[in-house]
């Protein structure tokens, strides 16, 4: 009892020197948003996730460690029946700006003697996967379908197929103007319940776009460039932005329909990009972006929780902890090409991808592995659809 009326003595003073609100609702507790604030919320990307807390720490200690980099517009410490916190909070800042300053300057951080704190980048997710779409729809037909039955959609990705290009892939990614509309399409498009074109569809979380650090997409080296013909060979890539650039290229990678094209310079890679951006390859427009470099024991993580790229329930502790791993053996992206390309889209192009966790790798399930998995698909579909 001592221990509960210290930390509410703590907590209310907390409150009298900043006049943020703190209130507790549903396993968390928030505190903010500044009572000056009347701007719109601060918009994608200024939130942080902070983990490996100790079990005793609290607003009283991580406001004014937090305060340092930035302006707080809220905090939210996950709470646990017994009072403890949960291990884990997230903060959201003013600025994207400041949110990156956070995990520069506090991951790693020792808050406590031998006990250092984990701050990434949180990516609130605002995109759907939707399987099951007349392979003979376009991408317009889609959108206009889609708006007649949820609100809030700012473009459908549709994939060509890569043997006819006439015909799209059977899915789509649905990008929503925030995380909330994207929940709230997932909770209407109920498969067996909505139908489109007549057809039952497969609606879940998408995987979350990477989030990098501006600095770090400054010295990418490599582009990401999609709808080249499946016949198109690497070397006709190769001689194509060799001959655009009037220089060597370090390297092509192609798969199905797209390719990462690794330059030596920086500037080469603009130049390629700036002249050949919908230029025509053997028939076909092609399209370039950069490749995204990625963290992949991050990037496994957020595949996980793709529902909003956090962390919930379904994961265990020792799993949340390993995104905050120290990596003292990383490398600069572009000086590493036995790694991987990194990521130019979510499902970036592969035809194989008809799954919601597609990305730019191929994964090969056995039959064993397809009937082993349809008990938790099961049991996971009763539970979201309770």
């Amino acid at each position: 009892m001592e221990k509960d009326s210290g930390m509410t003595y703590k907590l209310l003073e907390l409150m009298q020197k900043t006049n943020y609100p703190i209130v507790q609702h549903n396993g968390q507790r928030k505190f903010g948003p500044p009572p000056d604030w009347t701007a719109p919320p601060p918009p994608k990307g200024c939130e942080v996730f902070i983990g490996k807390l100790p079990r005793e720490i609290f607003e009283d200690d991580l406001v004014p460690i937090f305060s340092k980099v930035g302006k707080i517009y809220e905090m939210r410490l996950m709470m646990d029946f017994s009072g403890s916190n949960r291990g884990y909070a997230f903060v959201t800042y003013s600025n994207r700006t400041e949110a990156y300053r956070a995990v520069k300057e506090l991951n790693g951080y020792e808050i406590r003697a031998g006990r250092c704190i984990g701050v990434v980048k949180s990516v609130d997710n605002c995109r759907l996967f939707v399987g099951g779409i007349p392979k003979s729809k376009c991408k317009e037909e889609v959108f206009e379908e889609l708006s007649k039955r949820v609100a809030g959609i700012v473009d459908v990705i549709l994939y060509k197929n890569c043997f006819d290009r006439r015909l799209n892939r059977g899915f789509a990614f649905v990008e929503f103007t925030s995380h909330r509309a994207a929940a709230m399409a997932r909770r209407s498009l109920v498969p067996g319940y909505v139908k489109i074109w007549d057809q039952d569809v497969m609606v879940d979380w998408a995987e979350p776009e990477p989030d990098v650090d501006d600095e770090q997409m400054k010295k990418v080296k490599v582009l990401y460039v999609r709808n080249f013909h499946i016949r198109t060979t690497p070397e006709t890539i190769q001689n194509l932005f060799e001959t655009t650039i009037k220089n060597k290229i370090e390297r092509v990678k192609k798969m199905y329909d797209y390719a990462f094209v690794h330059f030596y310079e920086r500037e080469h890679a603009e130049l390629a990009m700036a002249t050949l951006q919908n230029a025509d390859v053997e028939g076909t427009n092609i399209e370039i972006r950069w490749a995204k470099p990625v963290d992949r024991e991050m990037y496994k993580i957020q595949k996980m929780t793709r529902g909003n790229a956090k962390f919930n329930n379904s994961l265990d502790l020792p799993q949340t902890m390993l995104l905050y791993k120290q990596h003292l053996a990383k490398k600069e992206y572009a000086n590493s090409p036995n790694e991987d390309e990194g990521l130019g889209s979510v499902c970036a192009g592969d035809s194989t991808c008809g799954s919601p966790i597609g990305a730019s790798k191929t994964y090969n399930v056995s039959s064993k592995d397809s009937f082993l998995l349809a008990p938790a698909k099961l049991d996971s579909m009763c539970k979201r659809y309770p």
